[in-house]
């Protein structure tokens, strides 16, 4: 219990930290985008936003899930890290419309933006998202909540990678359509990492089975125990990432030993299929009646 919640209180440490170095350069980023009038520093920017945002909701959710269940809540508030994955894929999309539109329009009539400004502004950002990176590195990566963060760490130095090209290919005197170009490809980029979230984010609130776990292949081994008749009402879902469940109603043969069976089937699920949540229900099955003539 006590490493738990040293796990919880440096996977904030680490979100703190890596939250207050996106917010501080985020700032600067602003300001030398409408300077340098490039379209590509502000996209950028606005990408640190959703950085930012994922990462203090990542820091409220970790302090919300480490509840411990009560009353109505008899999963305490587990979930709501999908929920936070949930609005930052909602929020990666969004912005993502919105820098595609604004760079269609730069490509159509460009602007000139100042290439050594945008060189030098990008050259900061990939060493200041490398050190958030790898703050983050270090967290428990695999809660959704956390990943979903690192993911928009991960997109934003490719961005700032993008924008570094941008500016130097403006410095060497190329296109200035290379600025919208630029902020295309950080838009092509938050598009993927929206995609992720919300379709991993999705199969948890739909209770899709984790991917990894095949229900059939759960069903046919338990079918296949000694003394197993029929499984039915076969169900596996993840409360939340990490955290697996199944439960199923188990018939076993008339005179078989129901408890030894169940107790069987819950050491099948955790060795082999790392179940651990399971609630079987194991039943004889019933006796057909003799009809006489």
């Amino acid at each position: 219990m006590h490493g738990h919640a040293h796990s919880h209180g440096d996977d904030g440490r680490r979100l703190g930290i890596a939250l207050a170095l996106i917010l501080a350069f985020m700032a600067g980023e602003v300001v030398a985008g409408i300077l340098a009038h490039s379209l590509a520093l502000l996209s950028d920017a606005a990408h640190m936003l959703t950085d930012a945002g994922a990462l203090g909701l990542s820091l409220v959710v970790l302090r919300l899930a480490a509840r411990p269940a009560a009353g109505n809540r008899t999963f305490g508030l587990r979930r709501t890290e999908i929920l936070s994955a949930q609005a930052n894929g909602a929020a990666l999309l969004v912005l993502a419309l919105l820098i595609v539109y604004g760079a269609i329009r730069r490509l159509v009539a460009p602007t000139h933006p100042t290439g050594v400004v945008v060189l030098a502004v990008a050259l900061a950002g990939i060493v200041v998202n490398l050190l958030a990176m790898w703050q983050l590195h270090g967290a428990n990566r695999r809660s959704l909540n956390i990943e979903g963060s690192f993911q928009h760490v991960l997109t934003d130095l490719f961005a700032f990678i993008a924008t570094a090209i941008a500016g130097g290919v403006i410095v060497a005197g190329g296109s200035v359509r290379a600025d919208a170009v630029a902020a295309l490809l950080v838009a092509a980029l938050m598009l993927r990492a929206a995609w992720g979230l919300l379709r991993d984010s999705g199969r948890t609130l739909l209770d899709i089975a984790p991917k990894g776990l095949s229900v059939e292949q759960i069903g046919h081994a338990m079918a296949a125990q000694a003394h197993v008749v029929d499984v039915h009402d076969l169900h596996v879902w993840e409360v939340t990432s990490g955290f697996p469940s199944l439960s199923a109603h188990v018939l076993v043969e008339a005179g078989a030993d129901c408890h030894r069976i169940r107790l069987e089937l819950e050491q099948l699920l955790r060795e082999r299929f790392a179940l651990e949540h399971t609630t079987l229900q194991v039943e004889h099955t019933p006796a057909r009646l003799v009809q006489i003539r």
